[in-house]
C-alpha cells in the first residue's frame, strides 16, 4: 500500500480489497458467521416467541390487559416500524462512524429493550419496547450485512449471507419450542412463562455481545476514512492466521484500487448515486423487499392465529406446527445458497420468488376448497416457504453488495426500511383484519396478496438482477472515492475498462 497527497486530498493505493477477496476459507471467517450472523437467531426468536404467545397474552391472568389481535397486529406494526426507522437512523451511522461500533451499540439497544418487555405491566408499555427492540435490530440489519460482504471473500459471499440471513428460522424453531415450554400452565404460571422468554432472549443477547468485541472493524470502510494503517494492519494479521492454518503461502493479489480518501459522504451524493447511476438497481432492490416483506411478516405473526382459529389447535401447541416451517425456511438458503454463487444471482433471485409465490398461489387454492388440515397446511408452507426463504435472503445480499461502498449501509437501511415499511407494516395489520374476520375467503385472499407479490418481484429480478456472483464488490460498483482512471485499469487487466468497474478478485483456493 502507497499513499500520495494530491491537491484534492490524500490518495492511497491500496491491494487490500483484492487481498481479501483472493483469501481461501479459514477458522478467521467462521468467528466472522459466529459472531455476527449469531444475531438474526435471536431476531427469529422475539418474532416467533410473539406470535405463539399471542393467544396466551390476551387470557387472563398473563398480567397484561390486550387482546390476541393488538399482539399480531398493533405489536407487531409496531415492530417493525421500529426496525425501519432504526435501520435509517443506523444506517447513516453504520457508514459515517463504522461497521464495529454500530453493531456493538444496536445490539446493546435490542438487549435493553427485550430485557424491559420481559417485565411489562401494561399493553402501552408492551407496545412501546416492542418498538425499540425493532429500533435495534433494525440497526443490526444495515451493520452486519455490511460487515459481513466487506469481510467475507467473494467466491463465498452470497452463500454465507444467504445462511446468516436464514439463520433467523433456527431462532425461529427455539422460538417455537420454547413458547411450548412458556405456555404450558403447569410448569410456570400464565403471567411468568411469556416474561422469561423475552429475559432469555435478553440473556443470549449479552453472550453474543461478548463474543462480538473480537470482531474486527471492515478493512474495507477503513481505507477510505484515512485509516489504512489500521487496515493494513488488520489484513496482514488475517493473511498471518490463514497462512499459519493452511501451512501454505498465500498467493499474491491480483488488482489495485486507488482511494482520495474522505470523511463522510453527504446525503445528496447517496441519493444521487442510488436513484441517479443505479436506478435500475434501486427499482430491484424495492421489488425484492417489497414482495418478502408482506409475505414473511405478515405470515409470521399471523401463523398461530390462522392454526387456532380455522383449526381449533391450543395455543400451547401451535409452536410444534410453527418449528416445522422454521425447520423448512433454514432448510433453503442452507441447500440453495451455494448455486447463488455458482448458477447465479439472476437465475436463482427470480425463481425462488416465483417458484413460492406460485406454490402460493396453490396453497390458497387447497385452503379455500376446505381440503387442508392443520398438518397438511403446515406441509404446504414448509414447501412455499423453503423457495421463499432463499429468495428473502437474497434480498438483503443484493442491496448489500450492488451499491457504492460508501453508501452500502445507508443502502440496505433506506431499502430494508421503505420495503419493509409497505410490506411488513402493511402486511401484519391487513392479515389480521382478513384472518380475523374467520371467513375463509379472506385469508385466502391474504394469501394472494402475498402470492402476487412474491411472483412480481420475481419478474422485476429476472429482468434486473445483477450479475455480482464471485465479483469484488469494487467490481460490482466503483465506490465513489475510487480514482476512475485507476479502478478502470485494475479491473480490466491494464486496459481501458468499463464504468462502475474496479478490481476483479481471483478464484479462492479452497472451500468451506
Amino acid at each position: 500500500m502507497r499513499a500520495v497527497e494530491a491537491s484534492t486530498g490524500r490518495t492511497v493505493v491500496t491491494a487490500v480489497p483484492a487481498r481479501l477477496d483472493r483469501l481461501p476459507w479459514s477458522r478467521w471467517h467462521w468467528t466472522i458467521v459466529i459472531g455476527l450472523g449469531t444475531v438474526w437467531i435471536l431476531d427469529g426468536l422475539e418474532v416467533t416467541v410473539v406470535g405463539n404467545i399471542a393467544g396466551r397474552l390476551s387470557e387472563p391472568g398473563s398480567g397484561l390487559s390486550i387482546t390476541s389481535g393488538q399482539v399480531t397486529g398493533v405489536a407487531a406494526a409496531l415492530y417493525v416500524a421500529g426496525a425501519c426507522s432504526g435501520a435509517l437512523f443506523w444506517g447513516r451511522l453504520t457508514d459515517r462512524f463504522g461497521r464495529k461500533k454500530l453493531f456493538m451499540i444496536t445490539l446493546a439497544v435490542y438487549l435493553a429493550a427485550t430485557a424491559l418487555t420481559a417485565v411489562s405491566w401494561e399493553a402501552w408499555w408492551f407496545f412501546l419496547f416492542r418498538f425499540l427492540t425493532g429500533f435495534g435490530i433494525g440497526g443490526e440489519y444495515a451493520a452486519i450485512n455490511s460487515a459481513i460482504d466487506e469481510l467475507i471473500p467473494a467466491d463465498y459471499r452470497g452463500r454465507v449471507d444467504l445462511v446468516i440471513n436464514g439463520s433467523f428460522w433456527l431462532g425461529a424453531v427455539g422460538g417455537s419450542l420454547l413458547s411450548i415450554v412458556a405456555l404450558d400452565t403447569g410448569l410456570l404460571a400464565r403471567n411468568v412463562g411469556w416474561r422469561l422468554t423475552f429475559a432469555l432472549g435478553a440473556f443470549l443477547a449479552l453472550v453474543i455481545l461478548l463474543v462480538r468485541r473480537h470482531v474486527p472493524e471492515s478493512p474495507r470502510w477503513l481505507l477510505i476514512h484515512g485509516r489504512d494503517r489500521e487496515a493494513e494492519e488488520i489484513v496482514s494479521g488475517i493473511e498471518r492466521r490463514v497462512e499459519a492454518e493452511k501451512g501454505v503461502r498465500l498467493p499474491e493479489a491480483r488488482g489495485e484500487l486507488e482511494i482520495r480518501q474522505r470523511r463522510s459522504v453527504t446525503f445528496t451524493e447517496i441519493a444521487r448515486t442510488v436513484f441517479g447511476r443505479y436506478r435500475r438497481r434501486a427499482v430491484l432492490g424495492f421489488s425484492l423487499f417489497i414482495g418478502q416483506a408482506f409475505l414473511y411478516n405478515a405470515i409470521t405473526f399471523g401463523f398461530g392465529a390462522i392454526l387456532t382459529r380455522f383449526y381449533d389447535v391450543p395455543a400451547d401447541r401451535t409452536g410444534y406446527y410453527f418449528a416445522v416451517i422454521a425447520v423448512g425456511n433454514f432448510c433453503g438458503p442452507l441447500l440453495l445458497g451455494k448455486l447463488f454463487d455458482t448458477v447465479g444471482r439472476r437465475v436463482m433471485i427470480a425463481s425462488t420468488y416465483l417458484l413460492s409465490g406460485l406454490l402460493l398461489f396453490g396453497t390458497a387454492w387447497l385452503f379455500g376448497r376446505g381440503v387442508l388440515g392443520a398438518g397438511t397446511l403446515t406441509a404446504c408452507w414448509c414447501a412455499v416457504l423453503f423457495f421463499a426463504s432463499a429468495g428473502a435472503s437474497s434480498a438483503y445480499l443484493t442491496v448489500s453488495e450492488i451499491f457504492p461502498m460508501e453508501t452500502r449501509a445507508m443502502s440496505i437501511a433506506f431499502f430494508y426500511a421503505l420495503g419493509t415499511a409497505a410490506g411488513g407494516i402493511s402486511g401484519p395489520l391487513l392479515f389480521a383484519d382478513l384472518t380475523g374476520t374467520g371467513r375463509v375467503g379472506d385469508t385466502v385472499l391474504a394469501f394472494c396478496i402475498g402470492a402476487a407479490l412474491m411472483c412480481a418481484a420475481g419478474l422485476v429480478a429476472a429482468a434486473l438482477a445483477v450479475k455480482a456472483e464471485r465479483r469484488s464488490l469494487e467490481d460490482i460498483a466503483r465506490p465513489l472515492t475510487a480514482v476512475a482512471d485507476r479502478a478502470k485499469a485494475a479491473a480490466s487487466g491494464g486496459r481501458p475498462g468499463t464504468e462502475g468497474r474496479g478490481p476483479t478478485a481471483p478464484p479462492a483456493a479452497s472451500r468451506p
